[in-house]
């Protein structure tokens, strides 16, 4: 198999002539211990069996090489890694707004969203907006979200405490 000069690899494992240790642990291409080799013949041997010199363990002493097919080793670890990130779960903040006369059963369905969105693994940012004379019983705002705390205090911690900011206050709740 010729090979044509490449320029080093910018990511990803060193393969043949850019492995730059002057001895290596050997794993031929049936997964067997070849033992350790001076780099330039094992990537002469490598060269026999139609394969390249990987370097799978570089921080090994001395580093580890494999006789593989250097692009589907980067395929495969791409692959891996998509697969990866697509399964990672990103946690969102969700908002849930309230006004401090909330009727129970107004309260009793926000409250179902808050277990929902929880339960989902995302936090949840609770907003209660007062409006004209509603902010003269601020006390009001703090009950109400002592109420939402205490009806999530299995499933879900505080974050972020009680607070006011202008006209709003909030809390945030994070699951546990």
């Amino acid at each position: 198999m010729s090979r044509r000069p490449m320029a080093p690899p910018m990511n990803g494992p060193r393969f043949n002539e850019f492995i730059q240790s002057p001895t290596v642990r050997v794993i031929d291409e049936k997964g067997e211990n070849v033992g350790v080799l001076n780099t330039q013949v094992a990537i002469a041997r490598a060269a026999e069996v139609g394969l390249d010199l990987v370097e799978v363990s570089p921080n090994a002493d001395p580093p580890v090489a494999k006789f593989l097919d250097v692009g589907k080793y980067k395929y495969e670890a791409q692959k891996k890694a998509n697969l990866a990130r697509k399964t990672q779960k990103t946690q969102e903040i969700k908002e849930i707004k309230m006004r401090p006369n909330i009727d129970d059963h107004d309260h009793d369905v926000k409250m179902k969203k808050i277990h929902d969105f929880i339960g989902e693994g995302d936090k949840v940012k609770v907003t209660l907006r007062f409006r004209g004379r509603e902010l003269a019983h601020g006390q009001l705002g703090m009950v109400l979200l002592q109420r939402v705390q205490a009806d999530t205090a299995e499933t879900a911690k505080v974050e972020q405490h009680p607070r006011m900011e202008g006209r709003q206050m909030l809390m945030v709740l994070a699951p546990k």
